[in-house]
């Protein structure tokens, strides 16, 4: 190999090293942002405190967020808005005997989990819209199939008086049993920011949407990073 073959190989290999804290320096360079934020989902009121851009009193927005719950992961253990504090929580809804749909949103998830196995405050969640029947027991055989870490990608149950309104009032997406083991729910994949807002939907089927999920949960880790100082890795 000569030196001129080799010099390009290091070349590329310092501007892979180096890429991920420039782009970090791009997004919060001097304390401001660099990107276009994502927008917040759900109502929205006007607050009664305000704050001051250029001199001028500007009212503070009260966005949509979700509630507290209290569900089951597969291993049994309480999960809660309490045990995500500071966690970016990257949702969707699922059962387990639902044909192809969920096996397909729940695959592609999974892929996206995996390449954010080292990040400190992602969180992959799915909960069944069916937890008559998609117990603990049920839900640990069906998060094998995806080999799934359950420190990062959990499958919860719980009460359906609790899942229900969850899906409805707190992420904004259908759930509801039409009885004969037929469920209506979304296929919708949710991005919830550390204040438990919505910040974006996404069509688990589509490549272009789990592409763009993919780019706005590093938007999303960005402006955590900045407001919070968060360490990345």
């Amino acid at each position: 190999m000569n030196k001129s073959n080799v010099l390009k190989k290091i070349v590329i290999l310092a501007l892979i090293l180096a890429l991920p804290g420039f782009l970090y320096y791009l997004l919060t360079a001097k304390g401001k942002n660099r990107y276009d934020p994502l927008p917040y989902f759900g109502p929205k009121e006007l607050a009664k405190t305000s704050h001051l851009v250029n001199g001028k009193s500007i009212p503070d927005t009260i966005y949509h967020n979700i509630s507290d719950f209290n569900l089951q992961d597969q291993n049994g253990k309480q999960v809660s808005l309490k045990t995500l504090t500071n966690k970016i929580l990257i949702v969707n809804f699922f059962y387990t005997n639902c044909p192809n749909l969920c096996n397909q949103v729940n695959q592609n998830i999974s892929k996206l989990a995996a390449e954010y196995a080292h990040n400190k405050i992602t969180k992959f969640i799915s909960i069944t819209v069916d937890p008559q029947r998609d117990g603990i027991a049920a839900l640990k055989q069906y998060s094998n199939k995806f080999n799934a870490d359950s420190t990062r990608r959990l499958f919860l149950t719980g009460d359906t008086s609790v899942i229900y309104p969850l899906a409805r009032q707190g992420f904004l997406v259908n759930a509801l049993d039409e009885g004969s083991g037929n469920f209506v729910y979304s296929d919708k994949i949710m991005l919830i920011d550390e204040g438990h807002h919505i910040r974006g939907y996404y069509s688990g089927t589509s490549d272009d949407d789990m592409l763009r999920l993919d780019n706005e949960i590093k938007v999303q880790i960005a402006e955590e990073i900045r407001k919070n100082d968060h360490s990345l890795y």
